[in-house]
């Protein structure tokens, strides 16, 4: 405990700061300066209240401070016990980026499941809800989680320190780009090009569409990076395709007429 409390503001302050860079700088862009002015239309026409970004803000500073002792806890208290090497020079340059592959997929299918599982009737009402409270996404929904539901994220830096033979320092860039594909996937607007979810690799891309889906309808759609789960599993919905080109046509028309 008492290396927790420690390190506690610093591990705060940095997770925040990436935080409030990622989805600061995306509600900056999107919904500030160009709000009326941006080529790409939303993928949802109307915005979200001004209640619906600071609810989202309030608990997104709540699950950073969750992220940041579960990240104490993995990196410091467990040290004797998980598979981080101490120093870059244990390994040669090479090794380092692949260590991020098994990641990637570890990620994915862990969070797949912990999803879906939060979309178990009893744990819907009282833990997930609080994310789905935005039927609209925002960039500052990326993180407004319920607690519970913010341990059972942060716990995929634990998963990793056991499953992974890499460095915390690894770890820790992967999870600045989970924090931007998160952005990203809560972003309300689509920024793949018109087609791509029909590509040989786009059909197993998750989209910003995709994940707008889930928030609007409530089922379906419920993988991080991919959609290999969803379509492994039969959770892909339906109309996911005729939602994508529809946005995706919005956005080619939008640029023709500017």
């Amino acid at each position: 405990m008492e290396a927790i409390l420690e390190r506690f503001p610093f591990a705060y302050y940095h997770i925040a700061m990436r935080y409030l860079g990622a989805a600061g700088l995306a509600f900056l862009v999107f919904y500030v300066i160009f709000r009326k002015r941006m080529p790409l239309r939303k993928i949802q026409e109307r915005f979200p209240k001004a209640r619906d970004y600071m609810r989202d803000a309030g608990y997104s500073l709540m699950t950073v401070a969750i992220f940041a002792v579960i990240s104490i806890w993995s990196f410091k208290v467990l040290q004797p016990y998980h598979l981080l090497f101490d120093s870059f020079e244990d390994m040669p340059a090479w090794y380092w980026p692949l260590t991020v592959i098994p990641m990637f997929f570890i990620h994915d299918f862990y969070f797949y499941w912990a999803h879906r599982l939060m979309h178990h009737p009893r744990l819907f009402k009282r833990v997930h809800k609080i994310h789905h409270l935005s039927t609209n996404p925002s960039p500052w929904t990326a993180y407004a989680f319920h607690p519970f539901e913010a341990v059972i994220e942060a716990l995929i830096i634990t998963i990793l320190c056991f499953t992974v033979p890499t460095h915390a320092g690894i770890i820790v860039l992967f999870m600045i780009f989970q924090i931007f594909y998160n952005v990203y996937g809560h972003l309300g607007y689509e920024l793949y090009p018109k087609g791509f979810n029909r590509t040989w690799i786009g059909r197993y891309v998750n989209t910003s569409v995709a994940h707008n889906q889930h928030h609007h309808k409530f089922q379906g759609n419920y993988g991080l990076y991919t959609l290999i789960w969803d379509r492994v599993f039969g959770t892909l919905r339906a109309d996911y395709d005729e939602s994508y080109d529809q946005a995706a046509s919005r956005r080619v028309l939008a640029k023709k007429l500017s």
